[in-house]
């Protein structure tokens, strides 16, 4: 099942990115997806199956804004360490 979230937003935004409607509702989307995956609210696989792209793809987008797989905790270095 779909559903449609509507926003209101300033023309002088849209006019500000140069972005019409469309394009600033597929960057939302995008921004949205990565700050949901950074703050661990949404997989990565879901994310880049919402947005239309393969997981590595979204991965690459993900990084590029800052995102982590790992935090550097203590907890995430012994999860890790396990495997070996």
């Amino acid at each position: 099942m779909q559903h449609t979230v509507t926003i209101d937003c300033p023309p002088e935004i849209l006019l500000g990115l140069h972005l019409n409607a469309e394009g600033f509702a597929d960057y939302l989307k995008k921004q949205a997806a990565i700050n949901l995956f950074k703050e661990g609210k949404l997989s990565s696989g879901t994310a880049a199956t919402w947005l239309g792209i393969g997981r590595v793809a979204f991965l690459r987008l993900a990084f590029d804004a800052g995102a982590t797989l790992l935090e550097d905790t203590v907890d995430d270095f012994a999860r890790e360490t396990a495997l070996l």
